[in-house]
């Protein structure tokens, strides 16, 4: 087998990202003389596809194909909603069935844990699925580009495209200057569409130039648009390469005439050459410069850059999960690592005694005890901590009690090795780990299972349909 072979293959398995699973017996023999298992995984397929596929890399034990050809189509296809599904890399599962969606993510965090933890005697319980599995965002933010994403009609036609140097929308997966131009997306509200189209009309129609991260020239950078969903307050983020007070007012005026629904109007200038939506600093034009969102009966500030969880209603399912996993009886020390703008200690501080939370930013910092205030919450202190290295030395000068509980919710790369090791030596009686990338849990599971403790269960959450990624929560405890 080698790269450009095509194959007929039937997919009899699906595997993380996306990737159907066609198993052959490899011609050759292992060293206990018996056939050696030889994988194939075909990008965009499920199982009951029958394709032909084009074989691309080629590594000892699998390779990687690309569907040339459909043969028959698998049953647990459907029609896709959005018309840019298959260009836009933002839903890559749309044309499946959405209890299909969830019954693969629950095998894949089995899988995930099993192969990559090499862990086994743990109790999986079923995927907590998505009420809303449309409009279920809370934040989008789309990009300008020079660079528009041209079809394959638009690059085979014989006539002048006019419009390919202005797009906004989002980049196509793998080109880091090409950007689909869309006018409407599934996964923010309908009214996100309208203000995502009126936003393009204005700039466009005014020629304004589009920042480029070649020659790092131009203006106009990134779109986001922020909704809460029980208040119904509405954020709109430009961000910039510069200043530009006079454009900015008639945006914000002919903006706020066409939708009355917004609550502010933020410009964030990003001096920055990185293609980051992050201002290093910024200018409100409308309203009070954030927006308020529930989860639970909490209530949290949200400013332009502060973290908040994209899907609010199963940000809800998924704090209850950790809480319902943690047992609290009231009289527990808790430790929160990555606490962020501090959702997690003020949903659970009704049910223990003390909750210290450890954050590297310090602009969630400030978010966070902004919503201690807003919710009166007496027993939640936040640290600025540095948790790219241990955590000790923190806890010792400012004599911190020890944890019963230690609650962490980490970034997609997991927990750095030093937290880890600290976790080990702090030995609390459980540890809630919350993860949006179940390999990297299953690597930090594996390490704390080692020093002293044992993973009981996981329960994954469903964030986010239509895409690849799995919110899971795990409980360990202190052999």
């Amino acid at each position: 087998m080698k790269k450009g072979d095509l194959l007929e293959l039937e997919i009899t398995g699906y595997a993380f990202k996306g990737k159907g699973v066609a198993k052959i017996i490899k011609e050759v023999l292992s060293q206990n003389n018996g056939p050696q298992k030889f994988v194939l995984f075909v990008n965009g397929t499920y199982p009951g596809d029958k394709v032909i596929a084009q074989i691309g890399k080629v590594r000892k034990s699998y390779a990687e194909a690309r569907v040339k050809e459909f043969i028959k189509k698998s049953d647990l296809r459907i029609e896709p909603s959005c018309k840019y599904f298959g260009t836009c890399g933002g839903c890559q599962q749309q044309d499946l069935l959405y209890e299909y969606q969830l019954k693969f993510k629950e095998e894949q965090v089995k899988d995930i844990f099993e192969r990559i933890g090499g862990l086994k005697n743990f109790e999986l319980l079923p995927i907590i699925p998505c009420n809303k599995v449309f409009y279920y965002r809370n934040k989008m933010e789309f990009s300008f580009e020079r660079k528009r994403w041209l079809s394959g009609h638009e690059v085979s036609s014989m006539q002048e495209i006019k419009d390919k140097d202005f797009a906004l929308g989002f980049h196509i997966p793998g080109f880091y200057d090409k950007v689909l131009d869309i006018d409407e997306c599934f996964l923010q509200s309908e009214l996100s569409n309208s203000i995502l189209n009126f936003t393009r009309f204005f700039f466009k129609n005014r020629s304004i130039s589009i920042y480029s991260t070649q020659n790092h020239e131009g203006f106009l950078r990134n779109l986001v648009i922020r909704q809460s969903e029980n208040n119904n307050e509405l954020m709109i983020n430009l961000v910039t390469s510069e200043e530009s007070e006079r454009l900015f007012i008639e945006y914000a005026n002919e903006l706020t005439n066409q939708f009355p629904q917004i609550s502010t109007i933020i410009n964030n200038i990003n001096l920055k050459k990185a293609q980051v939506a992050v201002g290093d600093y910024e200018k409100v034009y409308t309203g009070s410069g954030y927006i308020n969102d529930c989860i639970g009966k909490w209530n949290f500030r949200i400013s332009a850059n502060s973290f908040f969880q994209t899907n609010t209603s199963q940000a809800e399912k998924l704090y209850v999960t950790a809480q319902e996993f943690a047992r609290f009886n009231g009289g527990e020390i808790v430790y929160d690592l990555y606490s962020g703008a501090g959702t997690i200690p003020i949903f659970i501080s009704e049910n223990v005694k003390q909750i210290f939370g450890f954050e590297s930013v310090e602009a969630a910092i400030s978010d966070a005890k902004v919503n201690i205030e807003l919710n009166n919450v007496k027993n939640f202190t936040p640290i600025l901590t540095d948790l790219n290295k241990s955590f000790l030395p923190v806890i010792k000068n400012l004599s911190l009690p020890k944890p019963d509980v230690v609650i962490t919710d980490p970034p997609r790369s997991g927990m750095n090795p030093k937290i880890v090791t600290d976790l080990l030596k702090l030995g609390p009686a459980k540890i809630i780990y919350i993860s949006c990338n179940p390999s990297t849990q299953a690597r930090d599971v594996k390490l704390l299972v080692e020093g002293g403790f044992e993973l009981v269960k996981v329960c994954p959450v469903d964030m986010f349909p239509h895409t690849y990624h799995i919110e899971n929560v795990a409980l360990l405890i202190k052999k």
